[in-house]
């Protein structure tokens, strides 16, 4: 579900820059290199392409569960993208970034992070409290992460919005500044043979990271279509590109990505935005635990438009936030049953009895307060705009009484009752990149001038 988070509020934020009139490339994937995949593909005893095979198809069946409209699906083991990892890496070596030497270090294979005594828990990672920390003694490249402090401080303090929210700026910031310590891009192929040759040299394949990162722009055929490129990713003056990532990502994104670029001399990231974890129940979620849940299920039970209406209003966009079966339900008879469903269907079944013919609203742009809400990425405050003209609807039925003032003033009860549905298209229409599905019904059913089909049963 948390996975499912991050991909929701991507595809609002595509759906709305489309809605927008803006040309979009919405890029999601997997990264199917690293130490955990390999030794779980071992553990099988299976082939780790065929693994990571069957794990893409999973995910890419979420596009039809949770409604994505995602622009490409990327594969770090696609052979472009593997072309494109190797270009990056010999442009870092022509900066003199790149370098081997022996090293002993703390490694987290559940993070695949490098771990200082300062972040790990009675000696294991907080976020991986089940895993063991391993020691890893070889020799590797290495990335000149050091040389750019001062590069990534600069870009930090001269762009006040490139992280959100403000307060994961700062975390980063005082990360830099307690000074960066040159990390390793490479593992022995002898040890960890799963991942992508290092150029000329047979010996080494790339560290995940460094791997998967460039994915933000191998999708766009980087660095063979300087087109696509510079038009979605942009150009030094003007980034283009916004990615989105959990909390525990905050320093590849912001940080190692970031310098790798400059690297690269390649233009940094436009903006970053960093959510936080759903819980269960009051606990991070963990198969370990049991307390797993599985979107695709609560889809099966509710809808997939129930779904996203909960993690956009229901969860924080920044901050971490409990998800429990209890809370949804509430959530869902209460606001989708009972509130917008409800209305819709008590609006509609008025106009297919009193209006003559079908209202056609005009088609405005979005107000100010909710084109605010998505641009900052606080999904939860553009839905509570929404729910506030549902509720102001609600309330004008349940005071001018339409139903009543038709029989006895024609005109007066169907000017109401014309109001009432130009406002649920409005609804309608704002619904669009948040919950798409209910917003056609609702369009299709004013068209139609008749109620529709319950769109949200109520749950016992």
């Amino acid at each position: 579900i948390g996975f499912a988070l991050e991909v929701v509020q991507a595809d609002i934020i595509a759906r709305y820059q489309r809605l927008c009139g803006n040309e979009v490339f919405f890029n999601f994937g997997t990264d199917e290199h690293g130490i955990k995949i390999y030794r779980k593909a071992q553990e099988e005893g299976r082939d780790p392409q065929v693994y990571v095979d069957e794990y893409a198809a999973k995910f890419e069946n979420l596009k039809q569960g949770l409604d994505l409209s995602y622009t490409a699906f990327i594969r770090t083991t696609d052979p472009k993208h593997k072309a494109s990892a190797q270009e990056f890496w010999r442009r870092c070596v022509a900066s003199g970034d790149i370098y081997k030497k022996n090293y002993q270090v703390k490694y987290c294979v559940g993070c695949e992070l490098e771990k200082t005594d300062s972040e790990l828990v009675h000696g294991k990672c907080p976020l991986h409290p089940t895993l063991s920390i391993e020691l890893i003694d070889e020799e590797n490249y290495f990335f000149q992460w050091s040389k750019y402090t001062e590069a990534l401080l600069a870009l930090y303090e001269s762009t006040p919005d490139f992280i959100v929210p403000a307060y994961r700026a700062n975390e980063i910031k005082s990360f830099v500044k307690g000074g960066l310590q040159d990390f390793s891009i490479s593992r022995r192929k002898d040890k960890m043979p799963w991942g992508i040759p290092v150029p000329n040299d047979e010996d080494h394949v790339m560290y995940v990271w460094f791997d998967a990162l460039v994915n933000y722009i191998s999708t766009l055929g980087w660095p063979d279509d300087h087109q696509t490129f510079e038009e979605f990713w942009g150009t030094k003056e003007k980034p283009n590109a916004v990615q989105m990532a959990g909390k525990d990502n905050l320093r590849q994104q912001s940080a190692m990505w970031q310098a790798m670029l400059m690297s690269a001399n390649l233009p940094r990231t436009k903006q970053i935005m960093i959510h936080g974890f759903i819980t269960s129940g009051g606990q991070r979620m963990s198969k370990s635990t049991g307390n797993v849940i599985d979107p695709l299920a609560v889809v099966a039970e509710y809808s997939t438009d129930a779904l996203r209406y909960y993690l956009a209003r229901h969860v924080h966009p920044f901050e971490d936030s409990d998800f429990t079966s209890e809370s949804f339900k509430e959530a869902y008879n209460a606001n989708l049953a009972n509130g917008l469903g409800n209305l819709t269907a008590r609006i509609l079944k008025l106009a297919e009895t009193y209006l003559d013919s079908p209202v056609v609203p005009s088609v405005t742009v979005f107000p100010q307060e909710f084109s605010q809400a998505l641009e900052s990425y606080q999904f939860n405050v553009a839905m509570d705009y929404i729910w506030g003209k549902i509720q102001e609807l609600d309330r004008r039925i349940t005071v001018e009484k339409p139903f009543e003032i038709v029989k006895s003033d024609s005109e007066r009860g169907k000017q109401i009752i014309t109001e009432l549905v130009t406002e649920l298209s409005t609804v309608g229409r704002l619904l669009n990149p948040i919950m798409p599905t209910t917003s056609v019904l609702i369009k299709e059913a004013v068209a139609a001038n008749r109620k529709p089909i319950t769109m949200f049963p109520r749950k016992e």
